[in-house]
């Protein structure tokens, strides 16, 4: 009996954080609508409408003010209490279609699943299909999904849904007519393809690689010896050969980062020390919740970088005494790696954290003279934290730093956010 092929799909949700806001004031259908990143700088999400006026991806806010204007186009702050909990729910009904080893969290919006063990009792493309409906019917959010041979075809797969009206949402490049798939492909630029960046592109152009097809064509090893093993397999993987695994990590995590704009420029210590503390927090939330221990931390405060005459981007590194977790142990190095840069008389735009020289738990061994009773109450400490606000809330469970008056002034600036439907009881919907 042969080993049916491995088969993947990609679902994505079209316009993730717009939709998201659609989903709660359907009066934004079928107007132009844009969300904002941090400090309402930039454009991280257009709906199709804002696409056609021409308004581009990461375009400064304040470059596309006349065309809002005369097109009364919609603007929301990034309202990211609500988008986690929205992936939360979407990445939930995915799961309820596959097994957990057959799923995989790609981004806050992106999933694969192998649907490998469901060819012989579904119709792939009808599956698919179902999947759309349910996200839609339970959870409002419209998507698109690819299917394919390999994690990569399924991400191409997913591209061609999503651009291309006529695939109604699903591209399934295992059953669908090779004719018609190989001609689109003609016309998509290399620079599509999973991981070909910008260099990779200029060199595989170089040698007459330009579309997605003249990659698929291309010989796997030739390419492999050109480029790496990564691109190798990402050839085969677009030939239809699965390389990688559901849950596959490319590389091991090499550091975390916590970073911001400040709403508004600050040039006290107290409240730089208040905007690190809460991006230290947030670098071990992750830290934490990865199992992982650092032994390093990066601390970085800058000025506006459009005034070069003084502009101040200093950066140091503060090494801890062991690898660790530990909140209270990596904030302290945070606010000694402050003490040594700050300098008065500047005012800073923006401030950064940066947790490296990480391993896995796991691999960590305790030295043989570390003060073990004072370790174990520590790390008591540190899960009595997690419980609290894992119980109560984010952030029920504060460091003084974060509730003094100084602690304000370097908020994100949110001008246009919409209520936290899904996180606050006061900002729930009423009806009637």
């Amino acid at each position: 009996m042969s080993v049916p092929q491995r088969i993947f799909a990609l679902i994505d949700v079209n316009d993730c954080y717009v939709s998201c806001e659609r989903v709660f004031n359907p009066k934004l259908e079928n107007r132009p609508v844009v969300v904002l990143s941090n400090n309402d700088g930039c454009v991280v999400s257009r709906s199709s409408e804002a696409k056609q006026l021409g308004i581009k991806m990461a375009v400064p806010y304040f470059q596309i003010e006349e065309i809002i204007r005369q097109h009364q186009v919609v603007v929301f702050s990034s309202n990211y209490a609500l988008y986690a909990e929205m992936s939360r729910r979407f990445m939930n009904i995915l799961g309820s279609f596959v097994a957990p080893c057959e799923q995989e969290i790609y981004s806050i919006d992106e999933c694969f699943l192998e649907l490998t063990a469901y060819q012989q009792s579904y119709d792939l493309s009808e599956y698919a299909r179902q999947i759309l409906a349910t996200v839609k019917n339970w959870l409002g959010l419209p998507c698109c999904i690819g299917i394919g041979y390999s994690k990569t075809q399924a991400k191409l797969a997913n591209n061609l849904a999503k651009t291309h009206a006529s695939f109604n949402g699903v591209c399934n490049m295992v059953d669908g007519d090779p004719s018609i798939i190989e001609d689109l492909l003609l016309h998509i630029p290399v620079a599509e393809v999973w991981g070909v960046g910008r260099k990779i592109r200029q060199r595989l152009e170089k040698m007459d690689i330009c579309s997605v097809m003249d990659l698929v064509q291309a010989d796997p090893k030739m390419i492999g010896k050109y480029f790496s093993v990564v691109m190798e397999n990402t050839v085969k993987e677009l030939q239809g050969i699965a390389c990688l695994e559901i849950g596959d990590v490319i590389s091991d995590r090499q550091q975390v980062l916590s970073s911001r704009s400040f709403g508004q420029p600050i040039d006290d210590k107290n409240s730089l020390s208040g905007a690190l503390t809460e991006f230290t927090l947030r670098a071990v939330e992750r830290l934490r919740k990865q199992k992982l221990l650092c032994k390093a931390v990066g601390v970085s405060i800058r000025t506006n970088r459009f005034n070069k005459e003084q502009y101040y981007r200093p950066f140091t590194m503060v090494y801890l005494a062991d690898y660790s977790d530990d909140r209270l142990m990596i904030m302290k190095a945070v606010q000694q790696g402050l003490d040594r840069i700050y300098l008065a008389g500047h005012r800073y735009k923006k401030a950064e954290v940066i947790l490296l020289d990480i391993i896995p738990q796991h691999s960590h061994a305790v030295d043989l003279f570390h003060d073990t009773e004072q370790m174990l109450a520590r790390q008591n400490l540190s899960a009595a934290f997690d419980e609290i606000n894992k119980r109560f809330g984010r952030d029920m469970m504060k460091f003084g730093r974060l509730v003094t008056p100084q602690g304000q002034t370097w908020r994100m600036t949110q001008n246009h956010k919409s209520p936290s439907y899904l996180t606050k009881w006061d900002d729930l919907l009423r009806v009637g």
